[in-house]
C-alpha cells in the first residue's frame, strides 16, 4: 500500500516551515482545540436509546422522547460550540468573553432533555431533580464559559471592536478563498493556500493584540485580501478546465508574494510596538532626569560597588551599610 511521505525534509514540512525562497516563517498560531472537544458526540450517542424507543410507544410517548432526545442533541452541539469558543479565548493574548454562553445554554438544554425522557406521569418534581441533576452534572463534565475579558485593561473598546470586525471580513474573504481553490481539484496547490491563511491569520493576531495598528494593515485585511480572493477564484475556473501548468506557477508565485508582504506587515506591527515602548521609557527617563532622580538609588561607589559583589557582606545589616554609608541600620549601627 502507498504511504503518504513525511518527515523533516518532506515538500509538506519544507512548506510549512520555510517559504519557497527559504525564507523561515514566523512561529503561526495553530488551530485552537480544546481537550474535552470530543465528549459532546458520546453523549448524543448515549441519549440514542429515546430516538430509538420513541417509534414503540404511544403518541405521546413517542413525542416526549423525540424531544428528549433533540434537546439533548441541540444542548451537545451548543455545548460543542462553546468549547471551541473557550479554546479560541484562552489561546489569545487578548481576547473578549463569548457574547452567548453556549455551554451554560447547552447544559439547560441537555437538563431540560433529560428531565422530558425520565418524566413519569405526576412526578412533575423527580422530573425537575433529574434534569438539575443533569445539569450539573454537565457543568462538571464540560466546566464553565468564560465571564471576564482577557488581556483587555487599557485597550480601547472601539479601537478593539473595529479590529475585530476587520478581523470577521478578513476572515469572511479567506472562507470565500478556501471554498473557491477546492474547485481546482489540486490537493498540493490547496495546501498552499492553507498555509497562507495561517500566515494572514498571524497577522490577525497582532492586530487583536494591539488594535491601535489596524490604521497601517487596513489594505491588507480588506482590498488586498478581497483581490487574493478574486484571483484565487479566477485560477480555480480556469485551472478546472484546462489544468494549465503555467497558471499553477503564476499563481502559486503570486502566493509567496503576497504572504511575504503580510509576514512583513505582521513584524513591522511588532516592531511599531517595540517603538513605543521605547518611547514611554524614555521619555519617562527624561521625567525623571529632570527632577533628578535618575539614578538615585543606583549610583554606588566602586569600592563599595565591589564589597556587595564579594562575599564580605552577609547580613542585611552589612549589605545596607555597604550601599547607604553614613545612615543607620536597623540594629542602630553606622
Amino acid at each position: 500500500m502507498a504511504r503518504k511521505y513525511g518527515g523533516r525534509f518532506s515538500p509538506r514540512d519544507m512548506l510549512r516551515n520555510n517559504l519557497p525562497d527559504g525564507t523561515a516563517r514566523p512561529d503561526l498560531p495553530q488551530v485552537p482545540r480544546h481537550p474535552h472537544e470530543g465528549r459532546p458526540k458520546w453523549v448524543t450517542l448515549a441519549a440514542s436509546p429515546f430516538l430509538l424507543g420513541a417509534f414503540f410507544q404511544s403518541a405521546g410517548g413517542m413525542v416526549a422522547d423525540l424531544a428528549a432526545f433533540g434537546m439533548i442533541a441541540s444542548g451537545m452541539w451548543m455545548t460543542r460550540e462553546g468549547l471551541e469558543a473557550q479554546a479560541a479565548f484562552e489561546a489569545r493574548r487578548v481576547a473578549k468573553r463569548p457574547a452567548i454562553p453556549r455551554k451554560l445554554f447547552g447544559g439547560v438544554l441537555a437538563g431540560l432533555g433529560l428531565g422530558i425522557g425520565a418524566a413519569e406521569p405526576g412526578a412533575i418534581a423527580g422530573t425537575g431533580l433529574i434534569g438539575a441533576a443533569g445539569l450539573v452534572l454537565h457543568q462538571l463534565a464540560f466546566g464553565l464559559d468564560p465571564w471576564r475579558d482577557k488581556g483587555a485593561e487599557g485597550v480601547d473598546d472601539f479601537q478593539q471592536e473595529r479590529a475585530d470586525r476587520m478581523i470577521e471580513e478578513g476572515e469572511t474573504y479567506l472562507r470565500e478563498m478556501r471554498d473557491a481553490i477546492a474547485r481546482a481539484g489540486d490537493r498540493p496547490i490547496e495546501a498552499r493556500v492553507s498555509m497562507f491563511e495561517a500566515s494572514v491569520r498571524h497577522l490577525f493576531e497582532r492586530v487583536r493584540a494591539n488594535p491601535s495598528g489596524l490604521a497601517s494593515v487596513r489594505r491588507y485585511m480588506g482590498v488586498y485580501l478581497m483581490g487574493a480572493r478574486d484571483a484565487t477564484s479566477r485560477f480555480a475556473d480556469l485551472y478546472s478546465q484546462t489544468r494549465d501548468e503555467a497558471a499553477r506557477q503564476a499563481y502559486a508565485s503570486f502566493l509567496d508574494d503576497l504572504e511575504k508582504d503580510f509576514i512583513a506587515r505582521a513584524d513591522r506591527l511588532l516592531d511599531g510596538n517595540r517603538e513605543a515602548l521605547d518611547i514611554e521609557m524614555s521619555v519617562l527617563r527624561e521625567r525623571l532626569a529632570r527632577e533628578g532622580l535618575t539614578g538615585a538609588a543606583t549610583q554606588v561607589d566602586p569600592a563599595d560597588r565591589a564589597r556587595l559583589e564579594s562575599h564580605e557582606a552577609q547580613t542585611l545589616d552589612q549589605l545596607l551599610s555597604a550601599s547607604f554609608p553614613g545612615q543607620k541600620t536597623g540594629n542602630g549601627q553606622d
